[in-house]
């Protein structure tokens, strides 16, 4: 019998609102960051706080999501061998992944980072190429691809009023960061297929935090002092975390990566426009403008539908054209 889930998950209004609802939290995530360092004062060098910061976010997120677990009867329990996947993940797409992402954060602007995040869609779009027949690379996708670094060039050249030029600690590392997203998504799809996903997403964020913890504890720190602005602020990060990170692993069960993936151009746009509101940054320089609009039409054009003219109904009818054969 077909999973119930696979007929909701996979019809195109879940898809659009689910996608671009992750998108819109994992944007407001780069603003968000960058105020809750001031709240908490740590500083640009402070690599350890920055550290335990991220372990306690997702620490808390795993919280809301296992307590959703128990409010809708979802069992907890997993397999052994299943357990050793999602230590696997939790390293790749919680420990690393944000250890790289919130000390890059740090060292770049809230616009630039949500910008150079989007690179996680190029290597998805490369990677699954290696993984999915499905989401196999043509010249349709390697022109996108290269349209899109093309994008996330542009904005780090001098001069464009944000931050300067490329800096590896910060820019450097937000790119690695999108890498390991790239890798914790595949698997992602991998392990998810015999999993729930909340439960997935729940013991990857509760393992990489313990990761993160231990790491920030062992560099010297013993906790975070902040108001209770603060407070609450490390409370809506968990609450990004835990949402957007099960929505998308739901979407990304029953979906192709390449399929979901295109959604992400939404990313740096929300970046953008809530770092502007938030942090006072510049809005739509020429720079920036011009790799949103790269960036953007890159990821769309690595997933574009092609279509076929129905000479029945005279109207233009976008598909799949491997649904054809």
């Amino acid at each position: 019998m077909r999973d119930k889930g696979e007929n909701i998950f996979t019809k195109n209004y879940i898809i659009v609102l689910l996608a671009l609802l992750s998108c819109l939290l994992w944007g407001s995530a780069f603003p968000s960051i960058k105020i809750g360092y001031k709240l908490f004062s740590i500083g640009d060098d402070d690599t350890f706080a920055k550290i335990i910061f991220a372990g306690f976010r997702f620490f808390l997120s795993s919280m809301m999501i296992f307590l959703f677990c128990l409010g809708t009867k979802r069992t907890l329990k997993v397999k052994n061998s299943d357990l050793r996947k999602l230590v696997l993940l939790g390293l790749i797409q919680t420990a690393i992944q944000y250890t790289f992402f919130y000390i890059g954060l740090s060292n770049t602007s809230g616009t630039k980072g949500s910008i150079l995040a989007s690179t996680s869609t190029f290597f998805a779009v490369i990677l699954a190429h290696f993984f999915y027949e499905e989401d196999k690379l043509d010249i349709r996708k390697i022109i996108g691809v290269v349209l899109g670094f093309i994008g996330v060039s542009i904005v780090n050249m001098s001069g464009n009023g944000i931050h300067g030029g490329f800096t590896f600690t910060g820019d450097g590392f937000v790119i690695i960061s999108s890498l390991m997203g790239a890798l914790g998504g595949i698997y992602t799809k991998k392990i998810a297929k015999d999993m729930d996903p909340f439960v997935v997403s729940g013991y990857q964020l509760f393992i990489g935090s313990l990761f993160l913890i231990v790491a920030g504890l062992l560099g010297g720190e013993r906790g975070l002092v902040s108001t209770p602005e603060g407070y609450g602020l490390l409370l809506y990060l968990a609450f990004i975390s835990a949402a957007a990170f099960s929505m998308w692993t739901i979407l990304l069960k029953y979906n192709g990566v390449g399929k979901i993936s295109i959604y992400k151009f939404s990313i740096p746009i929300f970046g953008v426009f809530l770092s502007y509101i938030f942090l006072g940054e510049r809005l739509l320089g020429t720079n920036v403008l011009l790799s949103i609009i790269l960036v953007s039409a890159s990821i769309i054009l690595i997933n574009k539908e092609k279509f076929i003219i129905s000479h029945d109904t005279n109207k233009i009818i976008f598909c799949n054209m491997k649904d054809k054969k």
